[in-house]
């Protein structure tokens, strides 16, 4: 007899069968000529060998003589090279923040930023894409590499179903070091997308330096929760002792509404500086709370900024 497997199913609990069904009409898109390896389903903004007919160039010496278009070659007596549109893999890498302040908020953070990766992971494996997951918290903490194709798409969604906040009291983030780690690891050219929160204690334009340049696409989506952007929402109020979640540091506040219009300035101010880190390293930025459905921001506002087409 076989045993009944009494554990969720990873596909049901991320993303639903009509969920991912929709999501198979969209792929993900590059700003950037960025070279692959092998064929895919991608159209390339370069010209290569293909079935599908593009433009014609005039012949020079070297040119492979037989792409030239004889046809034409006799109505015009001139020697012209047929190019076709090339077809190509994209490298997709998913890079999903696992420190202990994103195990917070409702929604939670880290189950949505799950979320949005199982999707575009998905849509990465259906068109043929090599698709790379890593996770980070004062480094890279794991990964799940090169996966190509639908059969490991339940990889990939079990790989997410089963991640967790780190744990121990020496781990805090570091995206930084994260980022640095992830530069040397990932050195085929290709997309990265950031999912985090960014509230890291150290310089977010040296973690975006690293990342940043000609060589990636880089997409950060910044998630918070609603409690996060108005603390009202969790009944913050009155005298408090806080811990900082990721390094245990204690701070004592008398919570009242002025220090809580304080609080929102400061948070917008950061959050502006993080996308204008971005900005000046070429880093698309997006920002989204929570309790926007996950599937609004993948079927709608990622297409608007164009990661997805």
């Amino acid at each position: 007899m076989t045993a009944l497997n009494t554990q969720p199913d990873a596909r049901e609990s991320l993303l639903s069968p009509a969920f991912m069904h929709r999501l198979e009409r969209l792929d993900v898109m590059s700003r950037k000529m960025l070279r692959g390896k092998l064929q895919g389903e991608r159209r390339s903004k370069k010209k290569g060998q293909s079935v599908e007919f593009a433009d014609y160039r005039s012949y020079v010496v070297g040119d492979d003589l037989r792409h030239i278009d004889w046809n034409l070659y006799a109505r015009l007596d001139k020697l012209f090279l047929r190019l076709f549109m090339e077809e190509e893999d994209l490298s997709v890498s998913i890079v999903l923040d696992i420190t202990k302040s994103m195990d917070f908020g409702e929604p939670n953070k880290l189950l949505y930023a799950k979320r949005v990766a199982a999707a575009l992971g998905y849509i990465g494996l259906s068109h043929y894409n090599r698709v790379n997951l890593y996770t980070f918290a004062d480094s890279v903490a794991d990964m799940a590499q090169g996966m190509r194709g639908r059969r490991p798409i339940p990889r990939m969604l079990n790989f997410l179903q089963d991640l967790e906040p780190v744990a121990g009291e020496n781990v805090s983030g570091n995206l930084a070091a994260a980022c640095k780690r992830l530069s040397m690891i990932q050195r085929q050219p290709g997309v990265i997308i950031l999912l985090s929160d960014f509230f890291d204690k150290g310089d977010v334009a040296e973690a975006l330096r690293y990342l940043g340049g000609e060589k990636h696409d880089v997409y950060a989506i910044q998630l918070l929760a609603p409690q996060e952007v108005d603390p009202a929402k969790g009944n913050i109020l009155g005298d408090l002792r806080l811990r900082d979640i990721e390094d245990g540091d204690i701070a004592e506040v008398s919570v009242s509404p002025a220090l809580l219009r304080r609080y929102k300035t400061n948070l917008q101010a950061y959050c502006q500086h993080v996308r204008e880190q971005c900005l000046k390293r070429g880093v698309a930025y997006m920002i989204s709370e929570t309790d926007v459905p996950f599937e609004t921001l993948v079927l709608k506002y990622l297409r608007q900024r164009g990661l997805l087409g």
